[in-house]
């Protein structure tokens, strides 16, 4: 596990913009933390700095936002409101399964039997001075790739001594 500090929403920006160079589809990530730890905020940098322009609109009601972008498809689901794991059947997993994608889930927890397995989990957290910490584990070859990666890019320096 790496960990990074992100001192305020611009650093959490940065840091989204160093792990969209070094991912593309097919990619999971599960993103992992409580209410307010910026999970959201990490996707919509995520998927800005893949080169979507429009505005990105949170998942929490739809469960899935698909954007393509000129780095990819990027799949972002937000499964809080979840309330049984079969639900993405019907909301059509399998096809989502069929395309290449970057796959950024909120709440993995709530639906992982039907999800495909993590390449990376990154574990926001809220620290008590207000910036946010970045705990990103490999789950896969492919996610230690992507981990070895930023880790080796300017924006991408771990957090000194952790």
């Amino acid at each position: 596990m790496r960990s990074w500090r992100l001192a305020c929403l611009e650093a959490t920006q940065e840091w989204a913009s160093a792990l969209a160079a070094v991912v593309s589809p097919p990619a999971v990530l599960f993103l992992e933390g409580n209410l307010g730890a910026g999970k959201t905020a990490l996707a919509r940098a995520f998927i800005q700095a893949c080169g979507y322009t429009s505005h990105v609109r949170s998942p929490t009601y739809t469960l899935v936002e698909p954007y393509d972008t000129v780095a990819g498809r990027i799949l972002h689901m937000d499964l809080y409101r979840l309330a049984e794991a079969e639900e993405l059947e019907y909301l059509g997993i399998r096809d989502y399964l069929a395309v290449p994608a970057v796959w950024l889930v909120e709440w993995p927890e709530r639906a992982s039997p039907h999800l495909p397995a993590p390449d990376l989990r990154i574990r926001m957290e809220l620290e008590p001075d207000a910036s946010h910490r970045a705990d990103v584990s490999a789950c896969s070859v492919l996610g230690e790739k992507i981990l070895f990666r930023l880790m080796e890019s300017p924006d991408g320096a771990e957090v000194p001594g952790e």
